[in-house]
């Protein structure tokens, strides 16, 4: 049998079937409970955003528990206001004290709890977003991992905390999680910023002298031909 599609039609077929092969294998991605961090820069104060999906044909999401760092904790955390749901923050003993500005500190928010209320519940193949302010980051380097759990009206939960494999494999249920980079070094972006001003140009110096130098000759001869009137 002879394809009686035109060249055209056989491009477009073929360019419908690569692009469908790049976005199936992304496709279980979106259903784990992932974080995105506005910022990562050590030191700074960061808002992250939990997405996070119902998997379940049946069930809806009902309650999103995250545990926070104690290696590492985060002594400020604000949740976003989410409407139709309750949010709560606890507060727990670290590993280890801490030092902050001269002062031992060893305890710190360790949890945070959202409830979805009646009629509010992440429905089945729908996603919801669950945002913190958190800080400050810890060092550069560190990775920062955000166990989730996830509760079903069924009464499922699914824990959300699995650390990569040595092999590099990507875990079943993986942790949210994130590194913290390098923080801004503002002297060194002053020192970028003043580089490439006028002072650091010399063609924009070069060209500058030689506007005064015109103008100064433009006046000049402008007085030359009033004493002559």
């Amino acid at each position: 049998m002879t394809d009686s599609r035109t060249p055209l039609s056989r491009r477009a077929l073929a360019a419908t079937a690569v692009t469908a092969a790049l976005v199936l294998p992304a496709a279980p991605a979106f259903a784990h409970v992932t974080v995105s961090p506005d910022t990562t820069e050590a030191e700074s104060y960061a808002s992250l955003t939990f997405r996070v999906p119902t998997e379940s044909d049946t069930a809806s999401t009902e309650q999103l528990v995250v545990d926070l760092p104690t290696g590492t904790p985060f002594l400020s955390v604000t949740p976003r206001v989410l409407p139709g749901w309750d949010v709560e923050v606890e507060t727990g003993t670290l590993d280890e004290p801490i030092e902050v500005e001269g002062a031992t500190v060893d305890e710190a928010p360790v949890r945070v709890t959202w409830t979805a209320q009646d009629g509010h519940e992440v429905p089945p193949h729908e996603y919801q977003e669950f945002a913190l302010r958190v800080g400050a980051l810890p060092e550069a380097g560190t990775t920062v991992v955000l166990p989730a759990h996830q509760t079903y009206t069924d009464g499922e939960v699914v824990d959300w905390d699995d650390l990569p494999a040595g092999d590099g494999t990507e875990p079943q249920a993986p942790a949210p999680v994130f590194t913290t980079t390098e923080a801004a070094d503002s002297a060194e972006a002053a020192g970028v910023a003043g580089a490439s001003g006028p002072a650091a140009d010399p063609v924009s110096r070069w060209l500058g002298g030689a506007g005064l130098v015109v103008g100064a000759a433009g006046v000049a001869v402008a007085l030359a031909a009033r004493r002559r009137a």
